[in-house]
């Protein structure tokens, strides 16, 4: 008897690990989410991310034919290593592609960096459908942006568009080299937002506690306005140099978008020649994972349809 083909997304984030199964059509089949547990260590992350797909495939697929695989990380994935994953710690130093390909025997293995496959299922299916270009905006455990320009998302010389987390703050930062100096994602982004606020208000809290004590606390709302406004001044300038017909937002932060959402409305009507349109993207919370699926279904040799994810 034939099987049916299917194929597993990996999302492997800062605080969580999505994985889902689909056919090759792009009608999912299943999905579970699990926390990263960081301090657990990179390579335990790593395998429990793989485990929860293997055990996925045997719940919704038993009788399914793996034909491909889709890996998307933070930072941008190769066989022996991640570069570009402070959010992480060890994360950098793993051999991802080695080990993704080593949990799924003789299956081909497609790896992609999780904001660019959030951008691409926003290009193909979402948000960004039609704009040329469009810009993706990743506010999640860190901060990146992804480009899409004439039909596709641009990589870059080193894979590396985008990486607005490295964005120098000042002029005073002209010439400094890290660690000498803090990088944009030190100050505007989940982790940081998370770690500025348990050490100004006296408690450990999340990113979107501090956005929900700004309703009834000055300081802070004083946090949450230096980070807007921040995010702000670096997105006015990355909207004056690309000139996108929309930017999109995803990542866990979204959920605080009632309070950022004025701030960067106001920052791109005030400053840029033509303000783009701005919204939350279709896939708000999972875009890296229905990335990660389409991945899995390109490594399988498939072609999704316009249907795909809907």
């Amino acid at each position: 008897m034939m099987r049916t083909p299917v194929a597993l997304g990996l999302d492997f984030g800062g605080t969580k690990i999505a994985v889902a199964v689909c056919d090759l059509s792009g009608r999912r089949l299943g999905a579970t989410t699990l926390e990263s547990q960081a301090a657990a260590g990179a390579e335990a992350a790593l395998e429990r991310g793989l485990a929860a797909g293997r055990q996925l495939l045997a719940e919704v697929a038993p009788d399914g034919e793996l034909a491909g695989v889709g890996a998307a990380t933070l930072g941008i994935p190769y066989d022996d290593r991640v570069d570009l994953a402070p959010t992480f710690p060890g994360w950098g130093e793993l051999p991802f592609g080695k080990l993704v390909k080593a949990a799924f025997p003789d299956v081909p293995v497609k790896l992609g960096t999780d904001v660019k496959a959030a951008a691409a299922a926003e290009l193909r299916w979402g948000a960004l459908a039609g704009c040329d270009p469009g810009i993706y905006l990743n506010l999640g455990t860190g901060l990146a942006v992804a480009i899409v320009a004439e039909g596709t998302v641009i990589s870059g010389a080193h894979g590396a568009s985008g990486e607005i987390g490295y964005n120098l703050r000042t002029a005073a930062d002209v010439g400094i080299r890290e660690p000498e100096r803090t990088i944009l994602e030190g100050v505007v982004s989940g982790q940081a937002l998370e770690a500025i606020g348990s050490a100004e208000l006296g408690q450990r809290v999340s990113a979107a506690e501090v956005f929900a004590l700004a309703e009834t606390r000055p300081d802070a709302a004083g946090l949450t306005a230096a980070f807007t406004r921040e995010l702000a001044l670096h997105i006015v300038n990355l909207a004056i140099a690309i000139d996108p017909v929309r930017i999109v937002v995803a990542g866990g932060l979204v959920g605080s978008w009632d309070r950022i959402e004025p701030e960067l409305r106001r920052a791109l009507d005030a400053a840029v020649p033509y303000p783009p349109e701005l919204s939350v993207a279709r896939f708000p919370a999972d875009a890296p994972l229905v990335g990660a699926l389409a991945l899995g279904v390109q490594a399988a040799g498939a072609v999704l349809g316009e249907g795909a994810f809907a």
